[in-house]
């Protein structure tokens, strides 16, 4: 498995997101890792918003919860990543991350 761990740093709250890699079936059929499906049960309806190259998976009930919080957070990881790609980012330990944290 390949797991990948993003902190993605902001004034008010530091987020860890899990990412894993799956393929896509010639069905159009994508297996969600069990690591990250763990608070999804069989039988969930979730919807599936398209947001630019990314793909975001909310389950119905929360779909109403915190979209535009989604969308945004979705915006900045793209971010951060095409950052990571071109090598604007700087590296520092823990304690100086969370030193420029506070």
């Amino acid at each position: 498995m390949f797991e990948r761990k993003i902190y993605i740093l902001s004034k008010i709250v530091l987020i860890m997101a899990q990412i894993d890699i799956t393929r896509m079936s010639s069905r159009g059929q994508v297996v969600i890792p069990l690591e990250l499906r763990k608070d999804f049960e069989e039988g969930d309806k979730l919807v599936v918003i398209r947001n630019g190259g990314q793909l975001i998976l909310k389950k119905t009930e929360d779909f109403d919860k915190n979209i535009e919080e989604d969308l945004e957070f979705a915006r900045r990881t793209e971010e951060a990543w095409k950052d990571i790609d071109e090598g604007r980012f700087e590296e520092c330990t823990v304690d100086e991350f969370f030193e420029r944290f506070k």
